[in-house]
């Protein structure tokens, strides 16, 4: 037998005892004392055989953990104090918001709400106190929607993804928390967490199913439906828990257990009847709470317990809405009303027995303020384990025996209360209730336009350069919008492709190609008639409708700008001295005539009358060309013109006139060469309608090609000519319609100071 020399002093010590050696036949090494070993950062033990074999083994201190958690935790550390003991951690990216069908009309109100107040500060105008009475009628009608929700609305909520998961809630109640994993027989189903919490001080083993917070995370949790090794995981910890004394809390949130072929062959069903078995047998505390839907046996597998709690808007159910819907109606299209006669809301939970009591939300859901529903929960779990608390084992095991005994009980004879049935119209009049604010929404922003235009310019109009941002801003989040529509579309590619290829037909000087045009007109039909399709059509319509509103605003604030200094550069002109001593004293000299009409006037005294007609318009002429308008004249309409006229045979010969230029004219735009320009011209006008700087140019090039052709055709037809025959015998019809005309005009400048509607009179031509 090989042994190990040492020295006792360099190992042993004075103070080792005969207990604290080692000595063993079967690894050939004896006299180490543990103590020694213990001390000495590192020992060499040497082995010598008959063969003079030595081998050295070197044995160093391992490190102590006295606990897993830090003496004196720091709550600022990066990542809070448990990550490191979990891999459930804070996700990098904020989820994306989520608004379920029946809410989004308070949203989009919620938009405009902001939309107006963001109008009113930027006009100046004070519109404090109607902006406040909005939001308090929108902040009751949020209150009056989620306090009358429809059970399938209870369930869309019970699935928001974005609803706090059970680690979500563990993280926010415990003071400290160790997940547990493994059945013990080498699997480990992330579908059902364990661990080992505390809240205030006491200690409790946490059970719960765990959904995903995201796509890989569900694809990992397998969506909250666990596997029979998950409930094995459960029935470990269950044991744990009754051994050491510790109270049970179970968190359920589950569409149901995993229903593939494996798991039957594993044993599902065996594996939630031992569950169901063991928990009635348990003597600690037992406290299950529906953090958002209970799926049949995959809940009740963790779900048998002195009290059962329920968030506000979980539900808890057999068969969901869509199962129950498609074995009775045929068709999952009847979940709402299968969901209602299934009674799987917790109020009604209540009411049948099932469920001991609802922990409140805030409104909009738990995902609205997870941290405020966390502390209900932990609230609701301590004043029900103080309860338990005061209870032995055997009385522990009577109540939750007496929970379950007494669902469904009916005792006959007893006086039973008239069930109290709900007007589900209240739910008609939270709608008309936002029917009716979008009303007074879309009344205070007519009050701020009409408001814009009478206020005084200073105070009300805004400025070119703030109506041109908002417009701007609004043109680009409408690009955006488009570009989200196309892709929910499916036509994103699509639209690439072909930009693609207009862009680099308008880089070549030559026409577009019509198959190309073709093309991008049965896009944009097909684009037009699938929008109203897309997710977010309703928000790139008001968006839109905002941009007209604008638009309109800012035509009109130019056009009444332009009126303004139309107007004062006219009454300067005419208050002129020279000019006003003309117009009175034509005036005086048509007065003294005692001629009734203009026709009864002398031709010296038409000549003065007209004279200082051109005078004036002159005047004004050089204004307006002053500002930079364009001065167009507007000849009598000549329809109008041969209708007076006596002359049927003139107005027959223009009406075959219009016909045949018509029919020319339609003739040649249906040429394959002016057809090609014309679809050519609509896309460059839609294209400049976004881009106006870009394709003015080729608009008007186009504009010019077209007409020329056109006009090329008619003088080749000999029409041209027909037309001249035509304007010389109605030259006498004109001129009388001029006479007539400037009788008008005369008649209207016998104001007093010659500038008031008569001036009008001469403006609205010219600047027309």
């Amino acid at each position: 037998m090989a042994s190990m020399s040492h020295s006792s002093i360099a190992l042993g010590g004075a103070s080792a005892s005969a207990s604290d050696y080692l000595r063993s036949s079967a690894n050939g090494v004896t006299g180490v004392s543990l103590r020694a070993l213990g001390r000495r950062t590192m020992v060499t033990a040497t082995t010598r055989s008959s063969n003079n074999l030595y081998v050295t083994a070197r044995l160093k201190k391992g490190k102590k953990f006295d606990h897993p958690w830090p003496a004196n935790p720091d709550p600022n550390v990066k990542g809070g104090v448990l990550s490191y003991l979990s891999e459930f951690k804070p996700l990098g990216n904020a989820q994306k918001p989520v608004t379920l069908d029946f809410e989004r009309p308070l949203v989009e109100l919620e938009k405009k709400i902001v939309d107006v107040r963001k109008m009113a500060e930027e006009t100046g105008l004070d519109f404090t106190e109607q902006i406040i009475t909005l939001e308090t009628k929108y902040r009751q009608a949020l209150k009056d929607l989620y306090t009358h929700l429809t059970p399938i609305q209870r369930v869309n909520i019970a699935r928001h993804p974005n609803r706090p998961t059970f680690l979500d809630h563990i993280h926010n109640i415990t003071d400290k928390f160790m997940e547990l994993h493994g059945d013990r027989a080498g699997y480990d189903d992330p579908a059902i967490v364990t661990g080992i919490g505390t809240i205030d001080g006491k200690r409790y083993m946490f059970i719960g199913h765990q959904k995903g917070r995201n796509t890989k995370e569900n694809i990992m949790r397998n969506f909250g439906m666990p596997t029979p090794h998950g409930y094995r995981k459960a029935l470990r910890m269950m044991y744990y828990a009754d051994h050491h004394g510790f109270p049970i809390v179970t968190f359920i949130d589950t569409p149901g257990a995993y229903a593939d072929l494996k798991s039957e062959e594993k044993g599902q069903g065996e594996a939630i009847a031992n569950n169901l078995r063991t928990m009635f047998g348990l003597k600690v505390p037992i406290l299950s709470i529906v953090i958002g839907e209970g799926g049949s046996g995959g809940a009740l597998a963790i779900g048998c317990a002195n009290k059962m709690l329920m968030l506000e808007n979980a539900v808890f159910y057999v068969a969901s809405p869509e199962a129950c819907a498609a074995i009775l109606w045929q068709t999952s299209k009847a979940a709402p009303e299968a969901a209602e006669k299934l009674r799987i809301t917790s109020k009604e939970l209540v009411n049948l027995n099932v469920a001991d009591g609802i922990i409140p939300e805030p409104l909009g859901g738990a995902h609205a303020d997870p941290s405020w529903t966390s502390q209900q929960i932990k609230i609701a779990i301590n004043e029900n384990m103080n309860e338990f608390g005061k209870m032995s084992g055997e009385e522990l095991l009577k109540h939750r025996m007496a929970k379950y005994r007494k669902i469904g009980v009916f005792i006959e004879g007893e006086p039973v209360e008239p069930e109290k049935k709900i007007n589900m119209k209240r739910r008609d009049a939270v709608a008309s209730t936002s029917r009716n604010l979008e009303g007074e929404v879309e009344k205070l922003r007519e009050q701020i336009l009409k408001a814009k235009e009478a206020s005084p310019e200073s105070e009300v109009e805004l400025s070119s350069q703030v109506l041109n941002e908002m417009i701007e801003k609004l043109k680009s989040d409408i690009d955006e919008e488009y570009t989200k529509a196309a892709k929910a579309m499916g036509l994103e590619e699509r639209l690439a492709a072909t930009r693609e290829e207009f862009s680099k037909a308008n880089a070549e000087e030559h026409l577009m190609h019509p198959v190309l045009i073709e093309r991008i007109e049965k896009l944009k039909e097909e684009f037009n008639a699938r929008l109203s399709e897309a997710p977010n059509y309703e928000s790139l319509k008001a968006k839109l409708d905002m941009l007209k509103d604008f638009s309109r605003a800012k035509a009109a604030s130019e056009a009444a700008s332009v009126k303004k200094e139309i107007d004062k550069r006219f009454r300067e002109a005419v208050e002129r001295p020279e000019v006003r001593e003309k117009v009175e004293a034509v005036k005086a000299e048509v007065a003294s005539s005692g001629a009734s009409s203009f026709e009864e006037l002398s031709d010296e005294l038409k000549e003065k009358v007209l004279k200082t007609k051109r005078e004036v318009e002159a005047e004004m002429a050089v204004v307006l060309k002053s500002m930079g308008l364009e001065l167009e004249a507007v000849k009598p309409n000549l329809k109008e013109v041969v209708a007076e006229s006596p002359n049927e045979n003139i107005q027959e010969k223009l009406e075959k006139l219009n016909r045949e230029i018509n029919e020319k004219i339609e003739e040649v735009v249906r040429t394959p060469e002016i057809k090609s320009m014309v679809e050519l011209l609509k896309v460059e006008t839609a294209k400049a309608s976004r881009m106006p700087d870009q394709g003015s140019q080729k608009i008007e090039a186009l504009e010019m090609q077209i007409k020329q052709k056109i006009a090329d055709a008619l003088s080749m037809s000999g029409l041209q000519e027909k037309q001249e025959e035509l304007e010389k015998e109605l030259a006498a019809a004109r001129e009388l319609a001029g006479e007539e005309s400037d009788e008008s005009v005369k008649d209207d400048d016998d104001d007093e100071d010659g500038s008031g509607s008569g001036r009008s009179e001469i403006i609205n031509p010219s600047f027309a």
